[in-house]
């Protein structure tokens, strides 16, 4: 993206994928209460490499991810870090909606009697969206459903908490490699509402705010994360970036 500040708002049940370049703040807005966005991040220069939802939380020590954790490859790169973030808990569990679960719970609808108001499920749009990045169905892997907590009780039950996101609740995620960006705003599938939800996200890419290097907070927040961040240096460095 040439422009210093781009954004986009992706309405209820809409997609949007995109190449970024390293170095950009994505900052979500969450225009209204009870959003979910389910992300998917490849690298740009090879496809092939994507985010690890395992090595992720397994680096890190967590089920969740908030300010200082960081989205990692399967190659032990860092994809994109969050920097900024006023919910303090975004679901790597849940997965995305299917059609068969979209059907039951909204009931069911088509393209062909309700065009665009039909209600689209997040494997649905995930998938559309990877073919037009040169991808496919075979591409697609454990995502993160920002602006959604999901917790498990002490009996091992999941739990969607209805009231997390708030209006106008923000996460931002710099870009630490050439990314592709693939959204669906679609229910977290653990959402216990039976009416479609009905909430635009804001998508805006900011400009850099300058180098990254070891007194970052993201870096430090863990050495798993340090010994990341050198991998993805080194990996630039070696190509002259």
């Amino acid at each position: 993206m040439e422009n210093n500040d781009w954004s986009v708002s992706i309405r209820p049940g809409g997609k949007w994928s995109g190449k970024i370049g390293r170095g950009k703040r994505l900052r979500f807005t969450a225009l209204g209460a009870g959003a979910n966005v389910s992300v998917l991040l490849y690298n740009a220069d090879d496809l092939t490499e994507r985010y690890n939802m395992p090595d992720t939380l397994k680096a890190q020590y967590t089920a969740h991810l908030t300010r200082g954790h960081t989205l990692m490859s399967d190659n032990g790169r860092v994809l994109a870090a969050i920097v900024e973030d006023s919910l303090g808990w975004h679901d790597t569990i849940s997965g995305y909606t299917t059609r068969e679960e979209t059907d039951a719970k909204y009931g069911v609808t088509t393209y062909q009697e309700t065009r665009n108001d039909w209600l689209r499920s997040g494997r649905d749009n995930l998938a559309v969206e990877l073919v037009r990045c040169g991808l496919g169905v075979r591409d697609l892997m454990p995502n993160v459903n920002l602006f959604s907590k999901v917790y498990c009780d002490e009996t091992g039950e999941l739990h969607y908490d209805t009231g997390h996101c708030l209006p106008n609740s923000t996460v931002t995620l710099r870009t630490e490699m050439d990314v592709v960006l693939v959204l669906s705003n679609t229910p977290n599938p653990l959402d216990p509402r039976t009416i479609y939800p009905s909430v635009p996200v804001k998508l805006e890419v900011l400009p850099s705010e300058g180098a990254v290097g070891y007194d970052d907070y993201c870096v430090g927040f863990r050495p798993e994360n340090r010994r990341a961040y050198e991998n993805t240096w080194e990996y630039y460095a070696l190509q002259g970036r």
